[in-house]
């Protein structure tokens, strides 16, 4: 490989971490990344100084026209989306591409949603590259002031929003395991117990499995739910589960017949108990890999 490449697939991974953030869509940000190698390609990189930085702007500056086509899309969507799950694969496997992006949980890519294109710009940069304030003026084309003020109203909204980003792994991973177990266990009552009185169920189905159209609120009606959905497993052959991790989380898969169904993960609010649970079951968004 000549210089050109050698620099642009050393920050490889770092783009489609950066653009799966920015769009919570794996396909979408290997495109955005690929249409930053054809700039690259065609730059005359002997006058760029920081080819790192470089590259993170034209990214983001190519991933925020996508994510603005992609709201509009979102808008006409059938039923809540929900942003790509990434399931923790071998390294032989594409998925080993995104180990970076990885690390973003599903529950802060959702609540990113809420977030202007430069807001959610401004905190992806900042808060998981460390970008510098002077960087983020020159990527959004604009003050160094604007920006902060972009990073602090992006941090008020995810912290309004619910989910608790600061909960420690290992407290994930408790909540998590108890409540899936109780789950595949058919014990609904000790599952409705680790929920919070107004928990949110959001589930995406797309237009192609079914779905419930709008958030589920309250322990009682998603426990209805999950409890109607497995009596219904009863009748048909093949389900299975098993947990396993997402995002760099603890995960339910559900699969019929050795393909995916369902990936479902959780949040906790600050009370310590589920606050929200996020199931995914749009074939378009789930590898069918079997088990």
């Amino acid at each position: 490989m000549n210089m050109v490449t050698n620099i642009f697939e050393a920050e490889r991974k770092k783009l489609l971490s950066l653009c799966y953030r920015m769009l919570g869509e794996r396909a979408g940000a290997e495109d955005v990344v690929q249409d930053t190698w054809l700039k690259w390609a065609a730059a005359d990189i002997e006058r760029i100084d920081n080819p790192a930085a470089w590259l993170r702007r034209v990214a983001t500056n190519i991933a925020i026209d996508t994510l603005r086509s992609a709201h509009r899309q979102r808008e006409i969507y059938v039923g809540p989306w929900l942003p790509e799950p990434l399931i923790q694969s071998e390294p032989q496997e594409p998925e080993y591409h995104f180990e970076l992006a990885q690390e973003c949980e599903l529950a802060l890519l959702w609540a990113m949603e809420r977030l202007s294109e430069k807001e959610r710009a401004a905190f992806i940069l900042r808060e998981a590259f460390d970008a510098s304030y002077s960087e983020l003026a020159a990527t959004l084309g604009t003050t160094q002031g604007a920006c902060r003020q972009l990073v602090s109203r992006s941090q008020k909204k995810l912290h309004d929003s619910g989910p608790r980003f600061d909960a420690t792994p290992e407290e994930v991973a408790d909540l998590s395991q108890r409540f899936f177990m109780a789950i595949m266990a058919e014990d609904f009552d000790t599952a409705l117990s680790l929920l919070t009185p107004d928990a949110v169920a959001i589930t995406d189905g797309g237009a192609k499995k079914r779905a419930a159209r709008r958030p589920l609120c309250g322990g009682n009606e998603i426990m209805m739910v999950f409890r109607a959905l497995y009596e219904r497993a009863k009748d048909e052959p093949g389900w299975t589960s098993q947990m396993s991790m997402v995002n760099a989380k603890p995960a339910l898969l559900r699969y019929q017949s050795g393909l995916l169904d369902s990936i479902t993960t959780l949040a906790p609010d600050r009370s310590g108990k589920i606050a929200w649970i996020y199931v995914m079951r749009n074939p378009d968004k789930l590898d069918l890999v079997a088990l």
